[in-house]
C-alpha cells in the first residue's frame, strides 16, 4: 500500500504555475543557453582555424586542420562532457544539488574565456591549449545537465513538469541560434574593417592577421550568459526532495518551500523519519535496483546514445554537408572571414526554422502527447527523413534541388528536437529515486555524450568522398556523405526500436514513478515494464 506524500512534496505537486517557476526556468535554462553556445560555436570556426594555423604555401585549397588535431578540436569537449556528467550527477546525490550548481558554472566561465586566449609559439602548441580548455569547459557543461534537469523536475508541479524541464534544454535552441548570429556579426565587422581578396585570387593575403582574433572573440562571449546568472544561481534554496528525502531535513524542506511557495508548510519530522525507516536503501549497483529501474536505465541510455549519434554528427558538420552540396561556395572562392560568415549564416538558418521551433513544439505539447509518444514520433520521422535525403543523394546535388536538400534536412532536425532530443533529457529526471535521481540521468547523458563523441570523430572519417583523391587533404577515403546518411537513417530506426524501454511518466508524481511513497510489498508492483 501506497504510503502517505510528504505535505511539503504534496505543495510542489499540486501547485500552480508561479513565478518562482519561470524564474527557475531561467536560471536552470540561461545554463543551457550557454552549453549548446560552447559546444557549437567551435564547429563555426573550425574552417577558419585550418586557414590561420596550417596554410600550405603555394597549396589551390586553403589550409585545413589535419584530421587528428580536428577530431580533437571538435571532440574533446564532448570528452569533458561526458566526465562531467558522471562526476557531477554523482556528487549532485552525494552533496546536494545547489552546493554543486555553482562549481559548473564557474567552471564554464573561466574556460570560456581561457579557450579564447590560447596561445603558443606554434600552430600545435595552441591547439593543445585550445584542447585542453576546451576538455574542462566540457567537464563544467557536463555537470549542468544532471542538476538543472534533476533542480527543475524537482520543483515542477506535476501537471506541467515536462514542459518546465522540456523548456530548460529548449534554451539550447537559443544558445545555438546566439552561436550563429554572434558570429555573423563579428564576421561582418571584421570583414568590412579589413577586406582581403579570396584564396584563389592572393592565397596569403586572403588570410588577414586579424582573423585571428575573430575565433577567439566568437569563443570568449560563451562566459557572459553564464556569468550574469551566477548571482541567482547561488540564491536558489537546495531542492525539497533532496532536503526531505535525502538529507532528511523536513524543518529545512518546510521552512524553504514555505518562502518559495509563499505559504504555511507544515515540517512533519516524524513522516520524514518514518519514510527513511521504510523505504528500500538499496544502491545503483543492487540487485534490487537491477529490478526495480534495470529497464529503465538501459532505455534511457540507449536512446540517449543513438540519438546524439545521429544529432551530433548533423550539427557539427553541417557545414561539410552544405559545402558537399554547393550551399557554401568553394573554399578558394571566399576570403577566411567571409566563410566564417557564410558557414555562420547557413547554421543559424537552420537553427530558426528548425531547431528552435522544434524544441518549442515539445515544450507545448510534452504533458498532452506524453513522452512516450513524442520520442517514438521523433525517432520514426527522423529515420525516414534521413532516408530520404539519403537514397535518392544524387537528385539533391543537382543545383535545381538544394534547396528542397535543405528544407528535408531541417525537418530532421525539427523531429530530433520535437522528439527524442529533448524526451531523453526530461525523461531520465522524472523516474529514479531522489538518492540516485542525479547519479543516474549523470549516466544516461554520458551514454548520450559517448554518440556524440562516435558522431564528432567518427563521421568526420565516414563524410570523406570514397575517392581518396578528392577526400580532404590527410584524410583516407570514406565511405561518402551518402552512405554516411544511411548510415544515420539505421541508427534512428534503432532509437525507434529502444524507446520502447522507456515509461510514460505524464502526469505522475516522482514518488509514484520511483516507488519512493511504497512499502516493499507494494514496490513489487513498480518493477515497471515500459509503459507506452
Amino acid at each position: 500500500m501506497a504510503g502517505e506524500q510528504l505535505q511539503v512534496l504534496n505543495a510542489l505537486d499540486v501547485a500552480k504555475t508561479q513565478w518562482y517557476h519561470f524564474t527557475a526556468i531561467i536560471i536552470a535554462g540561461m545554463g543551457f543557453f550557454t552549453d549548446a553556445y560552447d559546444l557549437f560555436c567551435i564547429s563555426l570556426v573550425t574552417k577558419l582555424l585550418g586557414r590561420v594555423y596550417y596554410h600550405v604555401e603555394g597549396a589551390a585549397k586553403p589550409g585545413t586542420l589535419p584530421p587528428n588535431v580536428s577530431a580533437a578540436v571538435n571532440g574533446v569537449a564532448f570528452c569533458g562532457t561526458l566526465a562531467g556528467q558522471l562526476f557531477f550527477g554523482w556528487l549532485g546525490d552525494k552533496l546536494g544539488r545547489k552546493k554543486v550548481y555553482g562549481m559548473t558554472l564557474l567552471m564554464m566561465v573561466i574556460c570560456s574565456i581561457a579557450s579564447g586566449l590560447s596561445f603558443g609559439s606554434s600552430s600545435k602548441s595552441v591547439m593543445a591549449t585550445l584542447c585542453f580548455f576546451r576538455f574542462w569547459l566540457g567537464f563544467g557543461i557536463g555537470g549542468d545537465y544532471p542538476l538543472s534537469a534533476t533542480i527543475m523536475s524537482e520543483y515542477a508541479n506535476k501537471k506541467t513538469r515536462g514542459a518546465f524541464i522540456a523548456a530548460v534544454f529548449a534554451m539550447q535552441g537559443f544558445g545555438i541560434l546566439a552561436g550563429g548570429i554572434f558570429a555573423i556579426i563579428i564576421a561582418s565587422a571584421f570583414n568590412s574593417a579589413f577586406e582581403a581578396p579570396p584564396y584563389k585570387v592572393d592565397p596569403s593575403g586572403s588570410t588577414v592577421p586579424q582573423a585571428d582574433y575573430v575565433w577567439r572573440i566568437i569563443l570568449m562571449f560563451g562566459a557572459l550568459p553564464a556569468l550574469l546568472t551566477y548571482y541567482w544561481r547561488m540564491k536558489m534554496p537546495e531542492t525539497a526532495r533532496y532536503t526531505a528525502l535525502v538529507a532528511k531535513d523536513a524543518k529545512q524542506a518546510a521552512s524553504d518551500m514555505s518562502k518559495v511557495l509563499q505559504m504555511d508548510i507544515e515540517a512533519e519530522p516524524q513522516k520524514v523519519e518514518k519514510i527513511a525507516e521504510s523505504k528500500a536503501k538499496f544502491g545503483l549497483f543492487s540487485r534490487e535496483f537491477l529490478q526495480r529501474h534495470g529497464l529503465h536505465l538501459l532505455g534511457t541510455t540507449t536512446t540517449w546514445f543513438l540519438l546524439d549519434i545521429a544529432f551530433y554528427s548533423q550539427n557539427l558538420f553541417q557545414k561539410d554537408i552544405f559545402s558537399a552540396i554547393g550551399w557554401i561556395p568553394p573554399a578558394n572562392t571566399m576570403n577566411a572571414i567571409d566563410e566564417v560568415f557564410r558557414i555562420s549564416r547557413a547554421q543559424t538558418l537552420i537553427a530558426l526554422c528548425s531547431t528552435v521551433p522544434g524544441y518549442w513544439f515539445t515544450v507545448f505539447f510534452i504533458d498532452k502527447m506524453g513522452r512516450f509518444a513524442i520520442q517514438l514520433m521523433g525517432f520514426f520521422f527522423m529515420t525516414v527523413f534521413m532516408f530520404a535525403l539519403a537514397i535518392p543523394y544524387d537528385h539533391w546535388t543537382h543545383k535545381d534541388n538544394r534547396i528542397g536538400f535543405v528544407a528535408m534536412y531541417s525537418l530532421t532536425f525539427f523531429f530530433a528536437n520535437f522528439g527524442p532530443n529533448a524526451t531523453t533529457f526530461v525523461v531520465p529526471a522524472e523516474i529514479f529515486p531522489a538518492r540516485l535521481r542525479s547519479t543516474c540521468h549523470g549516466i544516461s547523458a554520458a551514454s548520450g555524450k559517448l554518440g556524440a563523441i562516435v558522431g564528432a570523430f567518427g563521421f568526420l572519417y565516414l563524410a570523406q568522398n570514397k575517392d581518396k583523391a578528392k577526400a580532404d587533404a590527410g584524410y583516407p577515403a570514406g565511405i561518402g556523405v551518402k552512405n554516411a546518411l544511411l548510415l544515420l537513417g539505421g541508427v534512428n530506426a534503432l532509437g525507434f526500436l529502444f524507446t520502447f524501454l522507456v515509461p510514460e511518466s505524464k502526469g505522475k508524481s516522482l514518488e509514484e514513478m520511483s516507488g519512493e511513497n511504497e512499502d516493499d510489498a507494494a514496490q513489487g508492483d513498480n518493477r515497471t515494464a515500459p509503459v507506452a
